[in-house]
């Protein structure tokens, strides 16, 4: 099976690679049944760019992870709980976060990515 036929089959996650928070959470998602589900890039990788360009973000993009999931583009917090929605185990339960307003999850989640680079070290 080459890459085409793997990304077609599984979900593509961009992460910024760069970071050390991101870097745990994409290790956390291989962890727990992540590594069958999803296809992870860097989002600063030319892949990870061409993806995010042909999805009207600028190539530069790095606030937020980025869920490509069947011709949807999910970032942010909806994003991290379209991801827990796949993973083993118990995690599943936390899509009920969903019930939360979007503008409150970003908001918390702009927080913590803000920040990510100089507390997550």
């Amino acid at each position: 099976m080459d890459k085409g036929e793997i990304m077609k089959n599984k979900s593509t996650l961009l992460v910024d690679d760069q970071c050390v928070l991101c870097s745990k959470t994409m290790q956390f998602i291989i962890n727990n049944g992540g590594e069958e589900k999803f296809d992870f890039l860097s989002i600063y990788s030319d892949e990870g760019k061409k993806l995010l360009t042909e999805s009207g973000f600028p190539a530069n993009y790095d606030q937020s992870i980025v869920l490509f999931e069947n011709g949807k583009v999910y970032v942010k917090s909806g994003a991290v709980l379209r991801v827990l929605k796949r993973l083993k185990g118990a995690f599943p339960l936390l899509y009920g976060l969903k019930l939360v307003p979007r503008k409150i999850r970003d908001s918390i989640y702009d927080l913590i990515s803000k920040h990510r680079h100089e507390v997550f070290k």
